[in-house]
């Protein structure tokens, strides 16, 4: 008897997301088969491939996100750099990657919120806190690697 695919897939967070990491998604699509499905609040430009889809919400505030965490099924990546979002499909059983390539898990996706709140506590009170160092060609590598254990670890067939 043969088990039938699990269909997972990818969502990615699209609208602040770096082009070079969307591309490197494109190609793992094309190599592996894994749907993406890219959520943003505007109209983007996507491969006709198949395998990868665009899903365009309303505007708003969080409008994507919300639209991401209501889809994430548990054993699906998440890519985002928003920290709520990141949390909160890990908490729905989901794997999430940065486009700097760090993994939000269960281990550290509290953290990462206290963390973010804390600063946006300190943005609020007037502190100068500084914004994070421009995405480079080393986060693209990073990316691409933690992408790649993502895909190997992934079901490929149901039990």
């Amino acid at each position: 008897m043969v088990c039938p695919e699990v269909h997972v897939r990818i969502w990615v967070d699209a609208d602040a997301c770096p082009r070079a990491v969307k591309d490197i998604l494109y190609r793992a699509s094309a190599r592996t088969g894994v749907e993406v499905v890219l959520v943003a609040n505007q109209a983007l430009h996507i491969p006709t491939q198949t395998g990868v889809r665009l899903v365009t919400v309303g505007q708003g505030f969080d409008v994507a996100d919300e639209h991401i965490s209501a889809q994430v099924q548990p054993g699906e990546l998440v890519v985002t750099q928003d920290i709520p979002l990141a949390a909160d499909v890990v908490e729905r059983g989901a794997t999430c990657i940065d486009p700097r390539g760090e993994v939000i898990d269960a281990e550290n996706a509290r953290a990462r919120l206290r963390v973010r709140d804390l600063m946006e506590t300190l943005r609020e009170s007037g502190e100068m806190t500084g914004g994070p160092k421009a995405w480079s060609q080393r986060d693209a590598h990073r990316f691409a690697a933690a992408l790649d254990r993502w895909l190997s670890k992934r079901p490929r067939t149901a039990p």
